[in-house]
């Protein structure tokens, strides 16, 4: 029987690739291991269901070119009725921890055909893993897959401890070992009650991570050393395997025309503006956002998706000309393209015409613009972003801060501010060298001898030894 490294990502689209990219990393330098990845799948939820088959291509394109990985779908449980309200983004968290059952089951059949030598979950499926393995009769290490910043898992482990549990003004500063002080206005906006079921959820997520073989990490020393050495120095928290910066590679996705109009502008003269697979925008923030644009004075290319309202359909979705303010497209068409919901966003930033991202600040998203070296615009839009945009700007200081109104909107005069200083000022400048600085010492961590390569073979030796017991 084969060795076999079991990965568990969540539903989400960006935490499905980075799972594929940590399976691939394992394979490129230990091909005597395969590597299965469950799928939760929906029967009926439509929340997933437009989510899942877009993950579908993905996975089939993946399955065609490296056939050492294979996917394996996991029935998905529903949720109780009396499941407690939460955001959007954490139903998915809810629907894999009542779906443990299921997982564990497949574990079992696995186990039957073949030689299984570790299980990676994602941190976001935070199962006990004595749950998922209690009935198998062989051991092996059961690791989390933290897909964000190790600065923001500070923040989850410390939470408890250091969130005060009543606080009236926003502008109270949060202190957390190696990280910059924090506002309550930098915490998403289901943290603000510490007894929340939310809050309590990530509480049993620290926990259960803690009680794993060890945390491997999307990050490397060069981007996050501070926050690396924090947790490297609890003696709560298990080893930690930093082995990136790991980003997504292309799969035949069709590009709409970016890089070959790309390749028609001036060395890095256009910003990009893309927010990630949930990175909506009412209709007044995309006029705001047109506005902007046009103040800059700034070649761009944005991708544009909107929340579908009232009588929409996805089939039947207001046209660009309807969304944008009149005229808009005609005004820019000779700085600016603009396209419907999706772009090879990786092959755009490593184009040598783009200078700037303004961006959601999803961790994969800024680690793919800190591997091309481009300078950025923080704009969180929901989750840990808040958090991940103080990182950015005052610790890793990649990026410029664009700041909300009071009605959560991002004025167009505010963009357009941030924009050309990010192009034009000395402190765009300073932000682009620090980057590109970035960019040269991630590299190194990745190559024979770089510190998350050494992570990489201590992990993948903890894998083939066996050598912790669940």
């Amino acid at each position: 029987m084969k060795d076999t490294i079991v990965l568990y990502p969540n539903i989400g689209r960006g935490h499905l690739v980075s799972m594929v990219e940590l399976g691939k990393l394992i394979l490129s330098h230990n091909p005597s291991f395969s590597i299965t990845i469950l799928i939760l799948t929906p029967s009926s939820n439509a929340t997933f269901t437009q989510a899942c088959n877009s993950n579908a291509r993905y996975i089939a394109a993946v399955s065609a070119t490296i056939p050492a990985i294979t996917f394996h779908s996991v029935p998905m449980a529903q949720l109780p009725l009396d499941t407690p309200s939460i955001p959007p983004h954490l139903i998915s968290l809810e629907l894999s921890r009542h779906s443990t059952q299921n997982v564990a089951l497949a574990l079992q059949s696995f186990a039957k055909a073949s030689n299984i030598k570790a299980l990676v979950m994602d941190f976001l499926n935070f199962s006990n893993p004595k749950t998922l393995t209690q009935n198998l009769t062989t051991n092996f290490p059961t690791f989390f897959y933290y897909t964000s910043a190790a600065s923001s898992l500070i923040v989850l482990f410390y939470f408890s401890s250091v969130f005060p549990k009543q606080v009236q003004d926003q502008r109270f500063l949060l202190r957390f070992p190696g990280l910059p002080a924090m506002s309550m206005d930098d915490f998403p906006n289901e943290s603000s009650d510490p007894l929340s079921h939310t809050n309590q959820i990530f509480d049993q997520v620290g926990e259960a991570m803690k009680g794993s073989s060890g945390i491997i990490i999307n990050t490397c020393e060069a981007i996050e050393e501070k926050a690396i050495a924090v947790l490297n120095e609890d003696a709560t928290v298990p080893p930690l395997f930093c082995v990136g910066p790991l980003i997504s590679a292309p799969y035949g996705e069709e590009d709409k025309g970016c890089l070959s109009w790309l390749e028609s502008q001036p060395s890095q003269s256009v910003v990009l503006l893309c927010f990630g697979s949930m990175g909506w925008f009412s209709r007044g923030q995309l006029k705001e956002i047109a506005i902007g644009l046009e103040k800059s004075e700034q070649r761009f290319l944005w991708v544009v998706r909107t929340e579908l309202e009232g009588g929409d359909s996805e089939e039947e979705k207001p046209s660009l000309d309807e969304l944008l303010p009149e005229g808009f497209l005609d005004r820019t068409k000779e700085k600016g393209l603009v396209v419907r919901d999706w772009a090879p966003q990786r092959e755009i930033l490593s184009h040598d015409s783009v200078g700037g991202f303004v961006t959601h600040c999803g961790w994969n998203s800024v680690l793919e613009a800190v591997c091309e070296g481009v300078p950025m615009v923080a704009w969180p839009l929901y989750a840990e972003q808040k958090m991940n945009r103080v990182f950015m700007v005052e610790e890793m200081k990649v990026a410029l801060a664009l700041k909300e109104g009071k009605d959560g909107l991002v004025s167009g005069s505010e963009l357009g501010e941030r924009v050309r200083e990010l192009m034009e000022s000395d402190t765009g400048k300073e932000i682009r060298q620090s980057v590109f600085k970035m960019k040269l010492s991630a590299a190194e961590a990745l190559v024979e001898g770089g510190t998350s390569r050494v992570a990489l073979d201590k992990l993948a030796m903890l894998c083939k030894t066996s050598s912790f017991t669940i």
